[in-house]
């Protein structure tokens, strides 16, 4: 019985620290949110070991959002919970553990041809992501310019 109570318990706290709430996401003041000081986030908004290229599509407004929600549909596990005229944000949970990573796109001004767009992948737990929110994020860069 005793065994038992403590394996309940021991489980019990394992799925409580994979649990995570729904961080502060969305665009304030034209800006996505900070990554945190953890190296499990990149953004085009932020600096140092956070940083990343921003991307930019070719064509108008219209045609970058259609493009990127294109890339993102092409991706595994993935589900887009809103999608504005200037803004994405999708959630893409791993195989083994279901972690859920954020990630966000915010459309920028059309400018000679161009649609530059701020974006945002996040680790809603842990520590590291092992590169992978960069690496996501690079391989719909490469998707958007085939």
């Amino acid at each position: 019985m005793l065994t038992r109570t403590f394996l309940c318990l021991w489980v019990c706290i394992l799925l409580q620290g994979c649990s995570s709430n729904m961080p502060n996401l969305g665009v304030t003041n034209g800006k996505l949110a900070a990554c945190p000081s953890s190296p499990n986030c990149v953004s085009s908004q932020a600096e140092g070991k956070h940083f990343i290229e921003p991307l930019v599509v070719k064509g108008t407004n219209a045609e970058a959002h259609e493009k990127v929600v294109a890339a993102i549909d092409s991706l595994k596990r993935v589900k887009v919970v809103t999608r504005e005229e200037r803004y994405i944000h999708a959630e893409f949970t791993s195989v083994v553990f279901r972690f859920v990573d954020d990630v966000e796109f915010l459309f920028l001004e059309e400018h000679d041809g161009d649609v530059v767009i701020d974006i945002r992948s996040a680790s809603r737990v842990g520590h590291s992501d092992f590169g992978v929110n960069r690496k996501r994020m690079e391989a719909i860069r490469r998707t958007l310019n085939e």
